[in-house]
């Protein structure tokens, strides 16, 4: 079965206390493009994000707000900021490394939440009964093309609002070719 695939690239996720604490008081983030999974959108509020001296600018704000504020990097980038970063599931944030957040109005210095989100497949229950998966489970996917490869350890992720689809990060992508979507065959 054809898999669409996502590269997910370097992004964060703010709780709606830090957003107003970069960006003002009832500060709301502004949609500029839909994402695949529903009600997720990129905005268009970027922040620049710092660990000593090195940092990575415009780095893109996904809503809508979360109740833990995330930083999801490449390990490239991580190792480009002098950080090592634990490969997690979104929102298992204890223990990470921190950075500095730095915005139009005030900078944030986020004490943990920096993390290198764990590559995955969103399914809702139907999609995943179809696949015959349960949550947490592992599947494989096979892609073909030039830079044939396959990857292992994807972690299902189930919800009644998702869609089908991977996720990948920009240093997986880039070692299966992939630009910004995809397809791959799934391996059980």
């Amino acid at each position: 079965m054809k898999i669409p695939i996502e590269i997910s690239a370097r992004h964060i996720h703010l709780s709606q206390k830090d957003l107003e604490k970069i960006f003002g008081k009832k500060y709301k983030l502004t949609p500029w493009k839909k994402l695949t999974q529903p009600g997720q959108f990129a905005a268009k509020e970027t922040l620049d994000i710092q660990n000593n001296n090195k940092r990575i600018l415009k780095v893109r704000i996904v809503g809508p707000v979360r109740k833990k504020t995330q930083v999801e990097l490449s390990l490239t980038d991580g190792f480009d900021l002098g950080l090592k970063l634990p490969i997690r599931e979104s929102g298992d944030l204890k223990g990470s490394p921190g950075i500095l957040l730095i915005g139009p109005k005030n900078k944030l210095n986020l004490k943990e939440g920096v993390i290198c989100d764990w590559r995955h497949i969103h399914l809702n229950p139907k999609e995943a009964n179809r696949l015959k998966v349960e949550k947490k489970d592992f599947i494989s996917l096979k892609i073909d093309g030039n830079r044939k490869i396959t990857f292992h350890n994807i972690k299902v992720r189930i919800d009644k609002n998702y869609r089908l689809c991977v996720h990948l990060d920009t240093d997986e992508g880039n070692a299966a070719g992939i630009i910004k979507k995809d397809f791959g065959k799934l391996i059980l």
